[in-house]
């Protein structure tokens, strides 16, 4: 039987045990520590050496060690994301601007939930410390969210909270009560007088400020509020609800879009027109909501560009190191009224326009 040795393949070294740094170093007849600063990105080396190595590393395919790289840089180049939940357009679109923008500067995202509890917040952060150089937390409670800012220690956190006062930390907040105060206005102007709201999940900041921006907007009306847990389903029954009350409300701001489009399904099951007969405004402007008919009207938060908001902030941090000018700032989002036809008079139906003394992100 004729047996013969391997030969290398398409340039690479023929399949074997998992080079090592000092394999690179000895084809490329270097030091390990010139392979070391190659691959780090140093300026202090050659050009000629650099090609050795890069040549070296190719043949050989070698992957460096992440975990022998980090403890030499101090940097994994990974970056850990707390969300309260995964499903869902919202957190899609969020964790789409965080990809494209961690993509856009090297860098790889560890995402977790932690399902809305404070202590799978803090769990998930434990289980990430030493992975990722620093972490973006999204709490739907401010508490478990600064909680999870002091358990990180030194590592670099940036907050993504529904609350404007985040204690002096870096964190991007959007302007809820604000931005609830405009769509109640909104329908104000569209000659609405009888204006319901179906909230948020009881006990989420972002809910709870959405709700008292809807009641502090109300002008000779009792608010009329219905419980909801921001999902299609819930946005259903509330409208189920509200349809049987003596008094019908002639305007509906859901305090998200996937709630405000499970109304106007109920509604319209029910043969109650929209928007001739309630208009429906949402909050978010999550892409379904320009597609479903009638059109949503809604408060725009960019979501995708909060999500690269976040990263951008965090990588500023983690390379200014724990010596770097501090960074407390709370960056506010401040939504965009978008109006479409759930919203307009049945003449109107069909336009879109944008709100031009609305603040963007």
């Amino acid at each position: 039987m004729d047996v013969s040795t391997p030969s290398a393949v398409n340039g690479h070294a023929p399949a074997a045990k998992a080079a090592t740094i000092r394999d690179v170093a000895e084809r490329a007849q270097v030091s390990v520590a010139s392979v070391s600063r190659v691959l780090n990105g140093s300026d202090a080396i050659t050009e000629s050496t650099r090609r050795r190595v890069l040549d070296a590393v190719e043949y050989l395919r070698y992957v460096p060690h992440v975990g022998a790289r980090s403890l030499s840089t101090s940097r994994t180049d990974t970056i850990g994301v707390i969300l309260p939940d995964l499903y869902g357009e919202f957190f899609s679109e969020l964790i789409r601007g965080m990809d494209l923008a961690a993509r856009a500067h090297g860098k790889h995202l560890i995402v977790s939930s932690s399902h809305g509890d404070t202590e799978e917040t803090l769990a998930a952060l434990r289980s990430m410390r030493g992975r990722v150089d620093g972490m973006i937390v999204l709490s739907p409670h401010l508490r478990a969210a600064n909680l999870a800012a002091d358990v990180a220690g030194r590592m670099p956190v940036v907050l993504m909270n529904g609350g404007l006062d985040e204690a002096g930390r870096p964190s991007i907040a959007i302007d809820n009560h604000g931005a609830a105060v405009t769509a109640v206005e909104h329908l104000r102007a569209t000659g609405r007088r009888r204006i319901a709201h179906i909230r948020g999940a009881a006990g989420n900041l972002e809910a709870d400020i959405r709700a008292e921006g809807y009641a502090s907007a109300l002008v000779d009306q009792e608010p009329i509020i219905v419980e909801g847990d921001f999902t299609q389903a819930a946005g259903h029954r509330a409208a189920t609800r509200l349809l049987a009350l003596d008094q019908r409300p002639d305007a509906v701001f859901a305090a998200n879009d996937m709630m405000a489009l499970g109304a106007m399904l109920a509604f319209q099951e029910a043969g109650v027109r929209c928007p001739e007969d309630v208009a429906v405004i949402g909050f978010d402007d999550v892409p379904l909501a320009a597609l479903v008919r009638p059109t949503l009207t809604t408060l725009r938060v960019n979501i995708a560009e909060m999500g690269r908001r976040g990263v951008e902030r965090l990588i500023g941090l983690v390379q200014a190191g724990p010596n770097g000018a501090p960074d407390s700032a709370c960056e506010i989002v401040r939504p965009l009224l978008v109006e479409r036809q759930s919203t307009a008079a049945a003449e109107t139906a069909g336009s879109t326009t944008v709100n031009p003394t609305a603040q963007p992100l």
